[in-house]
Parts: structure tokens; C-alpha cells; sequence
């Protein structure tokens, strides 16, 4: 039995798997904690408080990931190295960090480890706000638009040069420092296989590479900074290998990392939510795969490079070859509901959790199903996190309209949940009004199943059908894809991902139809929902950006 590894690098820990690679069968899975997490308070090692919308993380709990997830699933799966004929990773875009010309990041030496800018800038690290708006503001002013609209008009302060952008204006030592700026994805590869390679999926997503045009010119750059002018020579680099393709083979320290064998291949890496779409079965165009987990990213395959507004991205191969991939998104989606379990909920609600021996999270989505849609009176903004699309505007912030002094827990719980629903459906409407088409929606990550309730009102909002993979681990398996494509079908893999998906990826038979009656119901507050959007999100009443801006001032 020929086998393959995946490693998915979420938010707050990694996850491996190995499946089987003539089936796609998930013969083990392990997950490993980041010591870490999410840096946003105080920087490790130090008293150094963090400025409010800062995100970082250590790539230490990176390496950590490779020396015990995978060889847990070798240990449970009792699959001899010898058969895993490759390995694939993925991993949250953008998440990006400075290191040295030997890949050693800047955090892990001792004259930089207490600079904030010298360690890895997670993908919800949106303190790039400031040089996002500047570079929007001067793209268009210098004749850049037709790049922007590659982006949907906007680039978001996630990706990667106004991350970059951010070192050199805050820490000028730091980035000329930097032998290199790259992805975490690249640098997990670089670890593996010893060698720097660049995929062109996080290139084309995050720092508005395309297949045609490449790099953005030395000109547009130099127009946002004239320190910046080379900084793709400089700092990155310029040849790129595709999905799919081999980066390397795994080096003998990695070997003693992972228990995998020395040689084995590595494929190029990829991005979280772009790796999961062949992985849920979905290889052409009309279905809209949502990877939902703390935030949700939106893809979609088309036939032609359409321009969205406040997409994420259009790249031709970003996510199969020879389709343009389209990318939208939710920056705030399970972050939200955790946030209102952790925050606002009594302790008599605890209790009862408690009592029962479920958890909180069951117990409200268990309460709010008694509901009727509109029965709260409640209706939500879903920006506790930014707007990633199709605003493209992090500054903006969450909002809760109908509260009384009779409204219960679960009653606003629900509505979060509603809230995000009418995210997804402004997000599908907005790709088909734009000639990108959207019959059907597959749903994985971690939320379809652990709740139920979500699902449904999804279905019941956007009035499509929601379908959900077979696979668990979807990124994981997505990415054992990927590194049986690297390995290729002389070693009993497969020579594209188009043919690993028809043979390792499935749906479950379960799925969620649109409730006619619902639908009724959420059309009339999706209209309400689509009014108070346009009038916070468009700029007819920046209250929400005056009090932010209050608020800094004021901490």
C-alpha cells in the first residue's frame, strides 16, 4: 500500500495525516498544539505589550509540528516509511516572516528576538493597515488599477508587501537584516527539503504575482516607497514552481524529525483553503467550496479570469491547472462565536453545560434551533474581525441591532451565526453578478461538523444546496494530495491533481437543503442586512473607524 502525509499549519496548531493513496482513506490523523498560539498581547520572552491588531507567531512551533504529528501517524497507522511515497503541506496566507539567507528567522537570534518585527506576521495580523491604504491610494494614483483589479479593487492589509512594507517603515534594522521575506508555507517547505523554493499559489493570492505578468515592476514599487524598488530581487524571489510540482526531497535531519524516509518527496507548497478544493471533490466550475473554521475562506473555479469586486484574487493555476481560481472571504466566522462563548455568556448557561457534560457551543446552538428565523428580533454586522470581502476594509467593526432587556444568550448566538450566513450569500451574489457562476456550495473545515444549526441556516440564507466532504482533515488530505502528485504515478502517485481527486476525494451522503419557509423569512433580513452594510461599510457613516480610532488614542 502506497501512502502519502499531509500537514495542515492552521491558526493555533498543526494537523497531520496519512491516507492511503489509492483511496484517499484517512488511516491516521494527529494534531499538535503551537506552545505559543497567536501572539497578540505581550511578545514571548519579554514585558513587551503588542499594539492593538497585531498577530504573530513563533516558527519554532512550526518545527515542532513536523517532530510530532507525523510521527504520531506513523506510530498509529503502523505504515512503514518506506511505503509514503510523499508529503504535502499547506498553510494560512498570508503568514510571513524575515529570515536569514540560510532560512534562520530573525526571532530565533538573540539581537533581534525582542523586535516584534523580527518574527512571523500571522495571517489576522492587521496592524499593515496604514501602508494597505496607502498602497491602495497609490496604485491607483500611478496608474496601477488594472493590478488592483486582479484583487477586487483593494489589496488587504493580511498580504504580503504591506506586511513588508510594515517592517520597513517600524523597523528599518530589521528589514535590512532580512536576507529574505517569504511565506510560512515556503519556509515549513525550505525546512523539510533544505532547499528555498516559492510556490505560485501564495505568490499570486498574496503578493500580486501573475502567471502572465509576474511581479508587479520595479516602477510600481518604487512609486510606494523608493526602498522598496528591488524588493523582490532583493528580498524574494522570481522563479516560482507550480501546485503539484517536487520542491525537493526530505532531508536526512528532517527524516529525523518525521521518522519518514530521506528522499521522499516534498510538493510545493500551498495554501490552506486553495489545497482543500480538490480534496472536496470540487475540480470545475459552479460549486463554491467554503473552508470554515475561525474565519471562512470562499473558492471558486471559473472558466474565464472575471474581475469581482472585493474578491481576494483571481490567479490563473491557483488552484488546478488551466482554471482561474477565485478567492473571497470572512475574517471573522468560528473567531466569533468563540469570542461570545468566552465572553458574554452567565454562568447559569456554564452550569447547565457543565450539568449535562456538553459544551457551551452545544448547548446554545441547541437553545437557538428552538427559534424561528427573525424571531430574536436581532440582526448582526459580521465584522468582530475586519471585512475581508467584499468591503476589504479591516477598520470596520462588529455590530448588533434589536437588543432588549428580554434578549437571551442564544438569541444573539443565533444571530452571530445568521450574520455570517448573510456574509456568505452578499460574497456568492457578488461572484454571480459578475459572471462567475455558484449552483451549489461544499462545506468543510471544522464548523459543519460540530454544528449542525450553522449549516442549515446557511442553506436556508444563500438558498443552495450545502454538501460536505468525506474527509475530516481537509487541508491535511488536500495537501497528501498534493505530495502524491509530487511523488507522481511511476512511484504510485498521481501526474496531476485533477486525477487524485477523482480517485482519493468523496462526498459524505448527508447534506443541507434550503427550507422554503426560511428562505422567506432571510430574504426580508437579508435586505435589512445588505442596508446597514452599505451604510457603515461604504462610507456614508464611519462611526465604526472614528471609534477605533478613539479607542487607540485612548489605551
Amino acid at each position: 500500500m502506497k501512502c502519502a502525509v499531509g500537514v495542515d499549519f492552521g491558526t493555533l496548531s498543526g494537523r497531520a495525516v496519512i491516507v492511503d493513496v489509492t483511496n484517499g482513506k484517512e488511516l491516521a490523523a494527529a494534531v499538535h498544539e503551537y506552545t505559543n498560539g497567536v501572539i497578540d498581547e505581550v511578545l514571548p520572552g519579554t514585558e513587551l505589550r503588542l499594539d492593538p491588531d497585531w498577530a504573530l507567531q513563533d516558527p519554532n512551533d512550526y518545527v515542532e509540528v513536523f517532530k510530532n504529528a507525523i510521527p504520531a501517524v506513523l506510530k498509529e497507522s503502523g505504515v512503514d516509511p518506506a511505503n509514503v511515497i510523499g508529503v504535502g503541506i499547506d498553510f494560512t496566507a498570508c503568514t510571513m516572516l524575515p529570515t536569514r539567507a540560510d532560512g534562520t528567522p530573525l526571532c530565533f537570534l538573540k539581537e533581534w528576538r525582542d523586535n516584534p518585527h523580527s518574527w512571523v506576521k500571522l495571517w489576522k495580523h492587521h496592524a499593515a493597515q496604514p501602508e494597505a491604504n496607502q498602497l491602495n491610494a497609490i496604485a491607483r494614483q500611478a496608474g496601477f488599477g488594472k493590478i488592483l483589479a486582479r484583487y477586487g479593487g483593494k489589496i488587504s492589509s493580511e498580504w504580503f508587501f504591506p506586511k513588508a512594507w510594515q517592517i520597513l517603515n517600524e523597523a528599518p534594522d530589521v528589514y535590512s537584516a532580512a536576507d529574505r521575506m517569504l511565506e510560512a508555507a515556503d519556509w515549513v517547505v525550505w525546512q523539510l527539503t533544505g532547499v528555498e523554493t516559492r510556490n505560485t499559489c501564495t505568490a499570486g493570492y498574496k503578493a500580486m504575482w501573475s502567471k502572465t505578468e509576474g511581479f508587479p515592476p520595479a516602477a510600481f514599487f518604487k512609486a510606494l516607497d523608493p526602498r522598496l524598488e528591488n524588493i523582490v530581487d532583493e528580498k524574494m524571489k522570481r522563479d516560482l514552481l507550480p501546485l503539484g510540482a517536487r520542491a525537493g526531497g526530505i532531508t536526512e535531519q528532517a527524516a529525523q524529525w518525521t521518522g519518514l524516509k530521506a528522499g521522499t518527496a516534498v510538493a510545493v507548497a500551498n495554501v490552506d483553503a486553495h489545497v482543500s478544493v480538490p480534496a472536496a471533490t470540487v475540480t470545475e466550475s459552479g460549486r463554491m467550496v467554503m473552508i470554515m473554521g475561525t474565519s471562512i475562506c470562499h473558492m471558486v473555479i471559473g472558466e474565464n479570469e472575471e474581475i469581482v469586486p472585493g474578491m481576494c484574487g483571481v490567479v490563473m493555476d491557483g488552484i488546478i491547472p488551466d482554471k482561474p481560481g477565485f478567492e473571497a472571504g470572512q475574517s471573522c466566522v468560528g473567531d466569533h462565536f468563540r469570542w461570545f462563548t468566552e465572553t458574554c455568556v452567565p454562568e447559569t448557561y456554564e452550569k447547565e453545560a457543565r450539568q449535562r457534560r456538553i459544551s457551551i457551543h452545544q448547548l446554545l446552538e441547541e437553545k437557538a434551533a428552538s427559534q424561528k428565523p427573525g424571531a430574536s428580533g436581532l440582526l448582526g454586522l459580521d465584522w468582530w474581525n475586519g471585512n475581508r470581502s467584499v468591503l476589504v476594509d479591516v477598520d470596520l467593526t462588529g455590530m448588533m441591532l434589536g437588543m432588549t432587556l428580554l434578549t437571551k444568550p442564544e438569541e444573539i448566538y443565533r444571530a452571530l451565526i445568521e450574520a455570517t450566513a448573510y456574509g456568505t450569500r452578499l460574497i456568492v451574489e457578488t461572484f454571480q453578478k459578475n459572471n462567475v457562476p455558484i449552483r451549489e456550495l461544499v462545506a468543510t473545515g471544522g464548523l459543519p461538523d460540530r454544528n449542525k444549526l450553522l449549516m442549515q441556516i446557511y442553506a436556508d440564507v444563500t438558498g443552495l444546496p450545502i454538501y460536505i466532504p468525506e474527509a475530516t482533515q481537509i487541508g491535511a488530505v488536500g495537501s497528501a494530495m498534493h505530495g502524491a502528485v509530487a511523488a507522481g504515478s511511476a512511484a504510485g502517485g498521481y501526474d496531476s491533481i485533477v486525477d487524485a481527486s477523482l480517485k482519493m476525494a468523496r462526498l459524505r451522503e448527508e447534506s443541507y437543503q434550503p427550507i422554503a419557509e426560511n428562505k422567506v423569512v432571510y430574504d426580508t433580513l437579508f435586505a435589512e442586512y445588505v442596508t446597514l452594510h452599505d451604510y457603515f461599510g461604504r462610507g456614508e457613516n464611519d462611526v465604526m473607524k472614528r471609534l477605533k480610532a478613539l479607542k487607540i488614542c485612548q489605551a
